[in-house]
């Protein structure tokens, strides 16, 4: 997959941002306060306030994979995000720090490594699919991102511009194939295909008439249900999926925030009727998060699935080394974009 891809985009891949997700991801907001030197905050003193706000506890075996900040206070005045260059004696940081088990960080390098590449830094997900799919007004007026993947649904709130909490739901894609294998007794990868095609994730959107082929186990012969029954099947688990987002939206404080609503992505957020049913138990607006402003590419990765990796790219070209030589954006990146665009397509 490496070759391919230095193939299609016309050059030599060295290293790569890499997603990281799971049960073993932990948040907390933290604050910080550092005199300002000079009496003008730079650069040093910014690093500085952060380095105090990531002075807290945390377990041995986490790590701090991102301090992130939400606001800047000099001298009691508060909303600052760009400080530097200001006025004062006092500076503060109010920042959401994630962290993540060190063990399962340690395995995303070395399988990277294993590859012959580096890691330049390791991105939470969902972290990753907000620069893919959520605007800059949704991110300043208030709006959850729920990214349902395979092992894990991944939520992030931002108001104000910044990122207030993150959590993770030990439910997704992968416990509704397996109700899907034990309800309609058929193999994992028929459901997983079953469930790409064909589920529905409210029942009144699917009727009696359709019907779908169920492969049997072992060499029981194929059956045909109706989709409706499929329905039944996958709607109970979006909706205790949704139930326990929301449980998480009102123990963060900032349900009655989200101005703008849900954002449904990742793989599993695209089946029929998981927006609706969405709408029906949050009370707010739901839309699907599709990657955007991806020049070249946007016709072939406009797919939720494609949330976290192109988010990924859009994180590491805006956080790229500014010493490292780059061609401008107009043509040497729209040029990788558009040969990026042939790999996709025969690779997903």
């Amino acid at each position: 997959a490496v070759e391919e891809a230095e193939l299609m985009a016309g050059c030599q891949i060295h290293s790569v941002y890499a997603g990281i997700a799971g049960s073993h991801i932990r948040s907390l907001n933290s604050h910080g306060i550092v005199a300002i030197r000079d009496k003008e905050v730079g650069q040093g003193d910014i690093d500085r306030v952060l380095d105090a706000a990531r002075a807290v506890a945390i377990p041995a075996d986490q790590k701090v994979l991102h301090t992130l900040p939400q606001e800047f206070i000099i001298d009691n005045q508060e909303g600052i995000r760009e400080p530097i260059g200001m006025s004062g004696v006092r500076l503060e940081a109010k920042v959401h720090m994630v962290t993540g088990a060190v063990s399962a960080a340690q395995n995303i390098v070395k399988c990277v490594r294993r590859c012959g590449l580096e890691v330049d830094d390791v991105i939470l997900e969902q972290l990753a699919s907000s620069y893919a799919v959520l605007t800059d007004d949704e991110k300043e007026l208030g709006v959850c991102l729920v990214d349902i993947g395979g092992g894990t649904t991944d939520i992030a709130i931002f108001t104000e511009g910044a990122i207030r909490h993150t959590a993770v739901i030990p439910i997704a894609g992968d416990q509704v194939t397996n109700d899907i294998a034990v309800a309609l007794r058929t193999p994992t990868q028929y459901a997983e295909e079953i469930k790409l095609k064909y589920a529905c994730a409210l029942t009144q959107l699917a009727t009696s008439e359709e019907t779908i082929e169920v492969p049997g186990v072992g060499e029981r012969e194929s059956r045909r249900l109706a989709r409706k029954v499929l329905a039944e099947v996958v709607e109970p688990r979006y909706e205790e999926l949704f139930m326990l987002v929301q449980a998480e939206l009102r123990r963060s404080g900032f349900e009655d925030i989200c101005a703008s609503g849900i954002v449904l992505t990742g793989g599993c957020s695209k089946i029929e009727g998981a927006v609706e049913l969405a709408e029906e138990i949050f009370h707010m607006p739901v839309r699907l998060g599709v990657p955007q402003a991806t020049t070249g590419l946007a016709d072939v990765v406009r797919n939720p699935i494609h949330a976290t990796g192109v988010g990924l790219l859009l994180f590491g070209h805006e956080h790229w080394n500014s010493s490292r030589e780059e061609q401008p954006l107009d043509t040497g990146v729209k040029g990788i974009w558009q040969r990026m665009k042939s790999w996709f397509t025969g690779n997903f």
